[in-house]
């Protein structure tokens, strides 16, 4: 698995399935499918750190939860990304690129939503803790984030 690290893509935020600010208080983005479909094998499904930038502002610590979501028994795949950031409005139809760093833990189903809610409060401080390493730090620089991108529904990957 360690062998996709770092993977970057971008593309356009889309709206998901509306859980992750109404339901659970944790606002994620949501990338379109073709992203999605562009993730590599080694990247299996699960919750993932490292940084995010929307659109050409500041870049930013990022949690994703890449798969199906049992706890919703999800027919698609999605990678709903939340940036450890509060953002004072929704930024749908802006670009986001994102770098994934590490593997934080295999998704499950929960028996509540209190339990997911709580499972998802301890992702994001062990991605929080994962990021301050000096070898993730230096990442934050990295010259895709530099990089003035056009808006888009696909992906520019690398591993």
């Amino acid at each position: 698995m360690t062998s996709a690290f770092p993977y970057f893509t971008e593309g356009e935020v889309v709206k998901g399935f509306g859980r992750g600010s109404k339901e659970l208080g944790i606002p994620t983005a949501n990338f379109p499918i073709e992203v999605v479909k562009k993730l590599p094998e080694a990247c299996s499904e699960g919750v993932y750190y490292g940084w995010a930038q929307v659109d050409e502002g500041p870049v930013f610590k990022m949690v994703m939860s890449i798969g199906w979501n049992p706890f919703y028994n999800n027919t698609v795949k999605s990678m709903e990304t939340h940036i450890i950031h509060e953002f004072k409005e929704d930024f749908y139809g802006s670009n986001m690129k994102v770098c994934m760093l590490g593997f934080i833990r295999p998704m499950r189903n929960f028996k509540g939503l209190d339990e997911l809610i709580a499972a998802i409060k301890k992702d994001i401080s062990d991605a929080e803790g994962a990021l301050e390493k000096p070898e993730h730090i230096k990442i934050r620089s990295d010259n895709f984030f530099a990089i003035s991108t056009q808006k888009t529904t696909g992906a520019s990957c690398s591993i």
